[in-house]
């Protein structure tokens, strides 16, 4: 295997890296994301007006183009300043050029993929449920009925990010309960979020928070047989190669995160002095950021690797969970070894690390959380199914 990014490559991150550093520098990011009561627009803006929103999107639907690892490399240089924040992009990229991209009608595609591209169509994620969690399927009770001309759901959805912003929710619902096994009979729908009966909830939590995160109850809400994607009752064979792309981002979005960290580690230390010397002849602290350095090396190789197969159409199913489960417990570490350095200041609001940590300890947690990645890692190697 080639180590090397291709040239193409190389320039599209380079690129990346300067505009982060000129429109969306850390202490930009970091008043963005402590208004938890007001989405960032101007970040959506800016990022349409750079083309980003239509990065993986083919050029015959006014996008950029861009293979998987353009759009990780993408991903990962946001993160770096962005830390979670970075999601705003990759929420539509997922919900909305992924699914519609992927499994849509010609129709569809000829209808969403432009204005995705162009900035001018938000998306959200609504699949988790309050008495799920990670346990989608098993819990999942929102329903939907067919009726003339379309369908009538109705349930509650938690944890929807950016969804009180969003023009669409991509929605799974059970539309056939006389199945064998519980993740058939199962639909996806793209609901437009204005819709007559959709009630939209923010939530307060600890990261992310000026991206919002949403509960979302639907109402007896009518929804066109045109706004369902893909074939009814089959919305969990559509969706698995889309969870592996997810779980790619995610490592992306991590190794970011574990960018930034080291970039305002290595920066502190060899400013701050202490006991007559600057903190970077400390022993410990150079131990420290040389296990960042690790992490960052090692995460890297591994979401090359995961990127590098799923662009060449290859299972990835598990790498891809190994990525997942390895790329977020490293930047969690990454990050609370990072306020270790910082001290005092690494607490602070004042500085990244704190907001570095809070990103990153839910992607422990989200899509799914790391418990159930070994589960299906453990499953992957021939153990019995613990759950």
């Amino acid at each position: 295997m080639d180590f090397e990014l291709p040239e193409e490559h190389r320039s599209f991150r380079d690129m990346v890296r300067r505009w982060v550093d000129a429109e969306c520098p850390k202490d930009w990011a970091r008043k963005l994301e402590m208004d938890e009561h007001n989405y960032p627009h101007e970040l959506w803006t800016k990022f349409s007006e750079a083309g980003f929103h239509g990065v993986g999107i083919s050029e015959d639907f006014g996008g950029q183009g861009g293979d998987v690892l353009m759009q990780m490399l993408l991903a990962r240089e946001l993160a770096r300043s962005l830390g979670g924040l970075a999601w705003i992009w990759g929420i539509t990229s997922f919900a909305g050029s992924k699914s519609i991209g992927l499994y849509g009608t010609p129709e569809q595609q000829a209808k969403y993929l432009p204005e995705i591209a162009a900035g001018r169509l938000k998306a959200a994620i609504s699949f988790t449920e309050p008495g799920g969690g990670t346990d989608l399927l098993g819990n999942l009770c929102t329903t939907a009925e067919k009726v003339d001309g379309g369908w009538v759901l109705n349930g509650e959805k938690i944890w929807s990010s950016s969804a009180h912003v969003a023009d669409y929710l991509l929605c799974i619902a059970r539309t056939d309960k006389n199945v064998e096994k519980k993740h058939q009979g199962l639909t996806l729908f793209w609901v437009p979020a204005k819709s007559e009966g959709v009630k939209i909830t923010s939530l307060p939590k600890l990261g992310m928070r000026s991206m919002g995160s949403c509960s979302v109850v639907y109402d007896n809400v009518f929804v066109e047989d045109e706004n369902v994607l893909a074939e009814p009752n089959q919305a969990w064979y559509t969706l698995l190669p889309t969870l592996n792309n997810e779980r790619i981002m995610v490592g992306a979005f991590c190794l970011g995160v574990i960018d930034g960290v080291l970039e305002d580690a290595l920066a502190y230390v060899m400013q701050r002095k202490a006991f007559g010397k600057y903190i970077g002849q400390f022993q410990i602290l150079q131990h420290y950021i040389a296990e960042i350095a690790t992490m960052q090396q090692t995460t890297e190789l591994l979401l090359h690797f995961c990127a590098d197969k799923q662009a060449r159409g290859e299972d990835v199913g598990t790498q891809a969970n190994m990525l997942k489960l390895f790329a977020s417990e490293n930047a969690n570490k990454a990050a609370d070894m990072g306020i270790q350095i910082l001290g005092g200041m690494g607490y602070s609001a004042e500085t990244d690390m704190q907001r570095y940590w809070r990103d990153s300890r839910l992607w422990r947690i989200g899509p799914v959380t790391n418990e159930m990645v070994k589960n299906g890692i453990a499953e992957s190697l021939g153990l019995p199914r613990s759950f």
